[in-house]
């Protein structure tokens, strides 16, 4: 069952700005927030670019080369 959650003293250009996003989505200002608490509360979602900026920066590596391997493959047959 939803609960009711009340958030006080939002900046006026906080809600400024989250009307225009709402109107943008063609979603009422309820409707916005909504969406905005279920992804965040969903976790991080990261595109191809962020996860292979991420891997890149923690320096993971494979332990093999794709192109080796399907190489490998072929040369089997």
């Amino acid at each position: 069952m939803p609960v009711n959650v009340s958030i006080r003293q939002v900046p006026d250009d906080v809600i400024k700005t989250l009307r225009k996003r709402a109107k943008k989505h063609r979603r009422s200002l309820q409707g916005e927030l909504n969406l905005i608490l279920e992804e965040a509360a969903a976790g991080e979602k990261l595109g191809a670019r962020e996860m292979y900026a991420r891997v890149r920066r923690l320096g993971i590596q494979t332990s093999s080369d794709s192109t080796a391997i399907i190489r490998e493959l072929r040369d089997a047959r």
